[in-house]
């Protein structure tokens, strides 16, 4: 195994460490432990809240989309684990303005298990709480079993719009429905090239014979739908937003957002040459591309592969991704 690392039990912790250094002034710990963070302006009063949290090892997320027009609190897990229900209360607590908290986060029985147990601990504090599984992953379960599926790289559109409407003030009932309707019209499909190796562990998750691909993996390294020979990047390209349009089965004339994600050792280069043909594929399907994003939003630690997300978006959801939003890991101005 190599891993520029220290001690893999200090990995995480290292990591929030080095955070703070890179970054100061962007955040606050609202625990000792330092796996509760929180916008170093929370909590911010008359505004929801908004929590997320997951496992570590998926820089930028979940960390990364704390800031402005983004989330307001996350719970960090150690690798590929949840974090704890008393860390999401607690960050629950240090963002909660009196508006209510929402949680967002993905479909994985651990973060579901310690956000309702949160969710149970911040009601008995007055705090009202509204909870938007993520559930964009295409590959995880059919469409009849959409609430099923698990929550990936869509995520990122999830925080965008609900950080948007938190930030201008909009109540916790309407900040929830708009997250679950970012939720509801986006899909997201990936492809593994090679695993990813914990740190604590020191081998790979899964094994990927040479010259063969992954279709449908998870951020976590769970199956996919398909195994092969690695193909070129037109025909991964085809492969996963052919699955994503004909489960989103957008009507024609539809605008759509567009998110390429490398999952941690894909060059951006590839990365365009997935959006490149992805683009040609929803063109030739009548729909316009209104918003793109092409780099590592998601990831896997040092897994090779990538997926494509695609939003159905309308003037609403539109405008939500084009709001001002700041984190040092995302940038979002409106070109208005």
């Amino acid at each position: 195994m190599k891993k520029i690392i220290n001690q893999p039990d200090q990995f995480v912790d290292e990591v929030i460490d080095a955070r703070f250094l890179a970054h100061p002034g962007w955040i606050k710990a609202a625990t000792a432990d330092r796996r509760a963070l929180v916008r170093a302006d929370a909590p911010k009063q008359g505004h929801v809240g908004i929590v997320t949290g997951g496992g570590s090892g998926h820089m930028p997320s979940f960390l990364g989309y704390v800031g402005e027009g983004l989330c307001s609190g996350v719970a960090v897990g150690n690798v590929f684990s949840s974090p704890s229900s008393e860390q999401i209360f607690e960050a629950t607590k240090a963002v909660n303005g009196g508006a209510g908290v929402l949680y967002v986060y993905g479909n994985y029985g651990g973060d579901v298990f310690n956000f309702d147990l949160a969710a149970d601990l911040a009601e008995l504090e007055d705090i009202a709480i509204k909870t938007v599984v993520l559930t964009d992953d295409v590959a995880s379960a059919p469409s009849a079993r959409s609430a099923d599926r698990r929550g990936v790289a869509g995520m990122v559109f999830a925080f965008k719009c609900a950080g948007a409407a938190a930030e201008r003030g909009d109540s916790l009932d309407e900040v929830a429905r708009i997250t679950a309707k970012a939720n509801n019209q986006c899909r997201t499909m990936g492809v593994g090239l090679s695993p990813t190796i914990l740190p604590a562990a020191g081998k790979p998750t899964f094994t990927l014979p040479d010259g063969e691909m992954e279709i449908g993996i998870g951020i976590h390294g769970e199956p996919g739908t398909h195994r092969g020979k690695l193909e070129t990047a037109d025909e991964i390209a085809t492969r996963l937003t052919g699955e994503i349009l004909r489960d989103l089965a957008a009507p024609k004339g539809s605008r759509v957002a567009v998110l390429v994600n490398g999952l941690g050792a894909t060059p951006l280069e590839e990365l365009y040459l997935l959006y490149r043909r992805s683009a040609a594929l929803i063109a030739e399907q009548g729909l316009t591309i209104a918003r793109s994003y092409v780099g590592e939003y998601v990831t896997s630690l040092e897994m090779a592969g990538a997926s494509i997300t695609i939003m159905l978006v309308d003037d609403e959801l539109e405008a939500l991704l084009a709001a001002p939003a700041r984190s040092p890991f995302f940038r979002e101005w409106s070109q208005a």
